[in-house]
Parts: C-alpha cells; sequence; structure tokens
C-alpha cells in the first residue's frame, strides 16, 4: 500500500488568493478531493490521506506534523497562485531537496503540464524555494501552484471543469508514475447465450450480460408478426403490428 498525502492549501478563516468571483480555498480542495478519488478508485494499492476534506483550517505546523506521523510515501501540496503577471502553472521543491523530491516534481510538473497543453496554459517552469510544506516534511514532497486566481484570462480556466478535470489527471499521472503504480483491472464482464422464447417462437441468439437479457430487436418483430422500424435522427424504434 502506497500512502499518498495531498494538501489542500489554505481553508476555514484563510481563503487563500481571491479574485475574479474565485477563492483558492475552493478550488485547491476540488481538485485534492478529485485526485483521492481518481487514485483510489482507479489504481491498485493507493491510499489517498488529506489534510482537510472540508473547508477548516490548519496551521502549517500541524499539515506538517500529520503528514510526519503518517509516514507517507510522498506529499503534493495544492495552492492556486496569485500576483499578476501572465499567469500559468509553475511547482516547487525545497531549496535543498532531496533527489527523491526533485524526481517527483520532474514527473509531476511535465504531466500536468502535459494534460494542460490543450488550454494554452503558461509554464512558467519548476522552482524551488524556502516553503514550510516542503521543508518540513520528511518524504519527497513538492508544492503545485495551479493558475492565478487574480488573472482573468486563468480565472476563467478555472471556472471550467474541463481544466479543473486536466488539473487533476496530471496530478493524479505524474503521482501515478513516480510511485509505478498500477491500474485496475476492469471488472469481467459475464456474457451467457440464452433462448428467448417471444409468442411461442425461440430466438436462439439472445444473451445474457451480467444478468439483463438482450434479444435482437428485428428477432422480436419476426416473433410477434411485427414491422420494426428506425428513426436514426431521434433513435426511436417502433415495433408496428401486421
Amino acid at each position: 500500500m502506497k500512502k499518498i498525502w495531498i494538501d489542500a492549501g489554505h481553508g476555514g478563516k484563510d481563503p487563500g488568493a481571491v479574485g475574479n468571483g474565485l477563492q483558492e480555498k475552493d478550488v485547491v480542495l476540488t481538485i485534492s478531493q478529485g485526485i483521492k478519488q481518481r487514485l483510489e478508485s482507479d489504481y491498485e494499492g493507493a491510499q489517498v490521506l488529506l489534510t482537510r476534506s472540508t473547508d477548516v483550517f490548519h496551521e502549517l505546523k500541524d499539515r506538517t506534523a500529520a503528514v510526519n506521523k503518517a509516514v507517507a510515501d510522498l506529499l503534493v501540496s495544492i495552492h492556486c497562485n496569485a500576483g499578476g503577471g501572465a499567469g500559468g502553472f509553475e511547482s516547487f521543491r525545497y531549496t535543498n531537496a532531496s533527489a527523491a523530491s526533485r524526481t517527483l516534481q520532474n514527473v509531476l510538473h511535465s504531466e500536468i503540464m502535459s494534460a494542460l497543453k490543450s488550454f494554452g496554459v503558461t509554464d512558467r517552469g519548476q522552482k524551488a524555494a524556502n516553503l514550510h510544506m516542503c521543508r518540513e516534511s520528511k518524504m519527497p514532497a513538492v508544492l503545485t501552484e495551479n493558475l492565478f486566481i487574480d488573472v482573468a484570462a486563468d480565472a476563467a480556466k478555472l471556472k471550467r471543469q474541463e481544466v479543473i478535470n486536466a488539473l487533476i489527471a496530471g496530478h493524479v499521472m505524474g503521482i501515478v508514475k513516480y510511485l509505478g503504480l498500477k491500474r485496475k483491472e476492469a471488472a469481467a464482464v459475464v456474457i451467457d447465450k440464452v433462448n428467448v422464447i417471444v409468442n411461442g417462437k425461440q430466438i436462439a441468439d439472445g444473451k445474457l450480460e451480467n444478468g439483463v437479457t438482450y434479444v435482437p430487436l428485428r428477432a422480436v418483430g419476426d416473433a410477434l408478426g411485427a414491422k420494426v422500424d428506425w428513426n436514426k435522427d431521434t433513435k426511436t424504434a417502433t415495433l408496428t403490428k401486421s
């Protein structure tokens, strides 16, 4: 089991960056919850722990104390940026980061920018800074700055569900590649041949798929002596008794 700690920045009394009808604390919580849902539902051995799953405030020291106590395999702290300019995405590691943190940053940054490629997001690059979440954590740690709340063009993107989905997907793929997680196998579909009797006539080419019986509509029409008409525009099938 791999423990993945996702830290949604700010929260509660601390909204983070505010602008263009958005609050950073809300955007990063949505992204964090999406990362957890996708990792745990789609990948084997992924346990995602959240600093917060609701709109509450935690001190920075309490955040890193919790992740260190959990002995997580990695930490990603999710934020949005502010400060104007051209906007864009950037990621941070500690100034004296471990080789593992550098690798995590390389993979995460690359996957997130790849996911955002079609939305014209500026790549502000991979950076290093003396940030508490990266400095005080005892595992590979990266902080991501997911567009600028106070840049109108970026804020407009953050209001689009497909951009939020891309940010979630980029984080997920970066974590998956770093940890070498494997996708869960899809549940097997059980299909059996079945014989169906309609109006006393046997239809032998029916099938039973996961408990649901499927029979060709034209075969049912033939058995009932009915005409089958198909309207491709309305996608409507009509059986008319002869």
